[in-house]
């Protein structure tokens, strides 16, 4: 018989929002590899929570057998996309303020920030991810792509007995996920760590997944292996429904603005950007005409997203470069409002700044206003819009509920939908399906298909060439400095 590690027994929570359809049971054993995987929305990080004693109990027990007298939160311990939320510290900065080099006070080097850890095995970790070249870096200047390795580092150094991964192939190029995968096989083989996946999408189970927990609309379904679930065809279109093509005709018409004319949405011209000794683009020219497609590509840390903040003029050295946009010379007098207005812009990192305690619908609203964190009460008609957006990518029945209380996935969605809000020219998509289950994927890339006509333009970022949609033809690929 095998060692339970953590158990959670006949578990209530004591607030309703957080009760699944019945008691909980699941344990966690010694020698195994678990996957949790469903939609968003399913409850994932909700069972997570209640694993770690994160909401008081109304029945039912957590329990560590093998652990008895120590801390629970020394047993187990959790990466997700919101912890980096407490690195960059967004509630004493600003969105733009990452790109405002000066700004910021006392922002520490990365490899500062795990000074006091086990040397051997830090550099061990860093040696198995392959993030030498970042250590020396100012925490605010990572990539979201890299802020995820070192967030998965840093928990590692502290040497739980459960670690739980929630969607860390997320926002990591192709190389990064090789290494992942790599590391996960190396932690499997560790005697002495369980490792628990929360995964929204099944092409992403490793090899090594012993037990796999399907969970949706907080219902647990029995566990289960690798090779069933994914012969399991009933399961499969339950948990991920292959959604319907949108229809975005009654949207349109509800829009009394006339598109404005322009030949070039961008103009670049030897773009040259540096930070301290650091040079993140140099001699880059780029062409974005009118209704043009582009997938922006290349590894994390090769100035995706700093490239990007430049075009919508959240990088002040966008100033010192030779920029143009919609046919309109970048410093000729234009405000920031007006760079921003006909842009239609979402990052990983914007995400972080919109931990506030309003309305989902007016996170969507915002999108009118291209405000992050300040919130403008919409019009009639306006919030008529939002509510259209939302209904079309499925999230109308959280329009009331605080942004805080939804899932990640439902987040990302809401934020999807805010950026199409108000009909923009040019959208900049930055990885858009990060953290999305596979139906909203396909849901998404289909929303983006039917809304970019001809005369759209679109920048489209990711790491997962099958996530490209298929009207992007044209490519620009950076390479790392």
């Amino acid at each position: 018989m095998k060692e339970t590690i953590i158990e959670i027994k006949n578990a209530v929570p004591r607030i309703s929002q957080f009760r699944f359809d019945k008691p909980v049971n699941w344990k966690i054993e010694a020698g195994e590899f678990y996957v949790v995987i469903g939609p968003n929305g399913a409850g994932k990080t909700t069972l997570i929570d209640i694993l770690q004693s994160k909401h008081a109990l109304q029945a039912g027990a957590i329990e560590t057998p093998s652990s008895k007298g120590e801390r629970l939160s020394n047993v187990i311990k959790s990466v997700a996309f919101k912890d980096i939320y407490s690195i960059v510290d967004v509630n004493n900065s600003y969105y733009q303020q990452r790109w405002n080099k000066g700004d910021e006070q006392d922002v520490p080097v990365t490899r500062d920030l795990v000074k006091n850890a086990d040397k051997e095995w830090l550099d061990t970790l860093i040696e198995w991810f392959g993030i030498e070249d970042m250590m020396d870096k100012e925490i605010n200047l990572l990539s979201s792509g890299e802020l995820r390795k070192f967030l998965i580092v840093r928990t590692l150094l502290s040497k739980p007995k459960v670690l739980i991964l929630d969607n860390p192939f997320i926002g990591l190029d192709v190389a990064s996920r090789l290494i992942l995968n790599t590391l996960l096989s190396k932690l499997s083989d560790m005697k002495t760590l369980q490792v628990v996946l929360v995964l929204s999408n099944p092409n992403e189970i490793p090899e090594m997944t012993t037990k796999i927990l399907p969970i949706k609309d907080k219902h647990l379904y029995a566990e289960t292996d690798t090779d069933s679930f994914k012969a399991d065809k009933v399961l499969l279109s339950e948990l991920f429904p292959t959604p319907p093509r949108p229809k975005l005709d009654n949207i349109v018409s509800m829009y009394k603005n006339e598109p404005i004319s322009y030949g070039h949405a961008a103009v670049l011209k030897n773009i040259h950007v540096r930070y301290g000794n650091r040079t993140i683009l140099n001699d880059l020219d780029w062409n974005i005409r009118r209704g043009e497609k582009w997938a922006l590509l290349g590894p994390n840390g090769a100035g995706k997203s700093t490239l990007l903040s430049l075009i919508c003029g959240d990088n002040p050295q966008a100033y010192a470069n030779d920029i143009t946009l919609f046919d309109r010379e970048r410093g000729s007098g234009e405000s920031i409002w007006d760079i921003k207005k006909h842009i239609g812009y979402i990052s990983p990192e914007m995400h972080l700044y919109y931990m506030k305690n309003v309305r989902t619908i007016d996170v969507v609203g915002s999108g009118f206003f291209d405000t992050i964190g300040l919130y403008r009460k919409c019009n009639t008609e306006q919030e008529n819009i939002a509510l259209e957006w939302m209904r079309l990518f499925g999230i109308e029945h959280i329009s009331d509920v605080s942004f805080l209380q939804i899932s990640s996935g439902e987040q990302r969605i809401a934020l999807l939908a805010r950026l199409f809000v108000k009909n923009p020219e040019l959208l900049i998509l930055d990885e858009p399906l990060h953290g999305l289950d596979t139906s909203n994927k396909k849901k998404v890339k289909k929303i983006i298909e039917e809304f970019c006509t001809k005369d759209k333009s679109l920048i489209y970022v990711t790491h997962y060439e099958h996530e490209i949609p298929a009207i992007v033809d044209r490519r620009m690929e950076l390479k790392k400095i």
